[in-house]
């Protein structure tokens, strides 16, 4: 079995480790758009491109005679690498590119999902530009309304009114600025998590639910990132989640691969991401994304017990339902330790040292550069620890001790997966009860 992984972050270091945890005759070679030295160091060969550039990408599996292929980030995808992939005979973990729509056009994902009655849908309306009933509803929705960029904007294409948008006047002009086609949607309130779905087209495999913090700075302020941290707990729900709330979340994912098979009568194999928020009338699809998060693979591709190597070949060959798909009773903490004045103005060129983190199999690097023997940081966000335990405490605990271990010109947050920090989300839950 010959894996070609594309992507060369902290996610991709994720996968191709787990790939290869279970059976060394597994080979993987990478397709990156940097050289990450601790990726290049598991695989067998290594190249460098650009993620726009299909043809070398399917060139180097040809040339690697590769049997199968897994894609980390959205940009591949929305260019329409899984379909050169399969055309050369690659099978392949990742949507074709009509179905990676569900998450490179806000507006396709929400019509869809819409038109075959998928639940957890909020109010919204999409546009292709900006016109009088913009302002109309905008002004209807009172304030209570969220505004996306109908395509791929690395996480930077969506404002909430409140936060970031303050008048009807401020959300035009960005709906302007956005300069082309957007969606404007009823503003959600409450908690938000991330579950993660395998699918093979008509099969599910769910993976324990986590929770992303994107804000740079602690106590969830400061811009929005990729993403500082995350964490999972041991019971595979979180402190404030019901496992009622993750039956509605894996309903919504099952009912989209579903919805896309019967739209296109083509099967969606590959990784269903779907952000959720708890709200007080239940729970809600904010959006999905067509491959695994960012940090979050590292969570969960850590406590997968089964041999993921089988499980992405059952994936791209439609027989998830053959293999068992099995995760530790285990909590996870990730953070993501960054260049100081990420995001906004990062330094870049400044070296890491990351060698007296242990234990050093929960290291993951993401924009580095291998310089000599140093690791030099290369702007976005550079290496992430991830710790394991009995419990979010246990685990919080240890990675803090690896975070620490981290010597630069960083930062990362200490917060993520502490109590105060989950106390809040517990708090806002409990005052949707409250108000009942």
């Amino acid at each position: 079995m010959k894996w070609l992984v594309i992507g060369s972050g902290a996610r991709e270091h994720a996968i191709v480790r787990a790939l290869k945890r279970h059976n060394n005759e597994v080979a993987v070679v990478c397709f990156g758009s940097t050289t990450n030295p601790a990726i290049q160091a598991l695989c067998a060969d290594y190249t460098v491109g650009k993620m726009d550039d299909i043809n070398a990408m399917v060139a180097y599996g040809q040339l690697q005679q590769v049997n199968y292929a897994m894609i980390g980030p959205e940009a591949p995808l929305a260019h329409g690498v899984t379909d050169a992939l399969q055309q050369a005979g690659i099978k392949t973990v990742g949507p074709t590119k009509q179905l990676a729509q569900i998450e490179s056009s806000k507006g396709f994902a929400r019509d869809l999902l819409t038109q075959y009655f998928v639940p957890g849908m909020p109010r919204y309306q999409r546009y292709d530009q900006v016109d009088d009933q913009v302002q109309a509803l905008l002004t209807e929705l009172d304030g209570e309304y969220v505004i996306k960029a109908d395509g791929l904007c690395g996480g930077k294409g969506v404002k909430v009114a409140g936060e970031h948008l303050h008048c009807v006047a401020e959300a035009l002009q960005f709906c302007h600025d956005i300069n082309g086609p957007f969606v404007v949607e009823e503003k959600l309130v409450g908690p938000e998590f991330s579950l993660i779905s395998l699918s093979d087209g008509i099969h599910c495999a769910h993976t324990p639910v986590v929770q992303d913090h994107k804000r740079a700075y602690e106590n969830d302020t400061g811009p929005n990132t990729g993403g500082m941290g995350s964490y999972s707990d041991a019971n595979h729900l979180l402190p404030f989640l019901t496992s009622e709330d993750v039956a509605q979340a894996q309903a919504i994912n099952e009912a989209a691969v579903k919805a896309m098979l019967q739209a296109f009568n083509e099967p969606y194999r590959g990784v269903l991401y779907g952000g959720f928020m708890k709200t007080a009338d239940g729970v809600k699809l904010i959006e999905y994304n067509a491959r695994f998060g960012d940090p979050e693979a590292m969570n969960i591709l850590a406590l997968l017990e089964s041999d993921f190597a089988v499980v992405a070949a059952a994936m791209a060959e439609g027989r998830l339902h053959e293999v068992p798909v099995k995760f530790k009773s285990l909590a996870t903490v990730c953070k993501y330790i960054v260049p100081e004045g990420y995001p906004d103005e990062p330094l870049k060129g400044k070296a890491i040292d990351v060698s007296q983190v242990t234990p050093q199999q929960q290291l993951y690097l993401a924009a580095v550069d291998q310089q000599g023997d140093q690791l030099i940081m290369t702007g976005s966000r550079a290496v992430a620890v991830l710790g394991i335990g009995k419990t979010i405490e246990a685990a919080q605990q240890q990675t803090q001790t690896m975070a620490q271990a981290v010597t630069g010109p960083v930062f990362y947050r200490s917060d993520i997966g502490t109590q105060a920090l989950i106390q809040q989300r517990i708090d806002l839950v409990n005052d949707f009860r409250a108000d009942r």
